[in-house]
């Protein structure tokens, strides 16, 4: 199973609830890091960003990683690199109901 992320002072599943009532969100960024002809586009962990929270802060080590790293391999650096970093200054991609799906045939 995936690691989640910003879960670790949720007690219940009603307070899990709750808070995606008020807006909380599972979310993934992406990171692209290239060796001159190989690039690698990869998916973060799950964070639970909380109503309130900024996604976008969440995501800027990832950003930054593809910055440095992303774009050096042709071609698919060149591509890559910029669909992640909208991705992440989007504010990542909503897993929401990927996960509340899992979590409900686990539970």
């Amino acid at each position: 199973m995936t690691k989640i992320i910003g879960l670790e002072e949720i007690q219940s599943g009603g307070q899990l609830q709750q808070e995606i009532s008020d807006g909380g969100k599972f979310v993934t960024y992406q990171y692209c890091i290239s060796i001159l002809v190989m690039t690698f586009r990869r998916n973060s962990d799950i964070y639970f960003i909380r109503a309130g929270e900024s996604r976008l802060l969440k995501g800027l080590l990832f950003s930054l990683i593809s910055l440095l790293f992303g774009w050096w391999g042709l071609p698919w650096g060149l591509i890559y690199t910029p669909a992640a970093l909208f991705t992440n200054f989007s504010g990542g991609k909503d897993v929401t109901a990927e996960v509340l799906a899992t979590m409900r045939t686990r539970g």
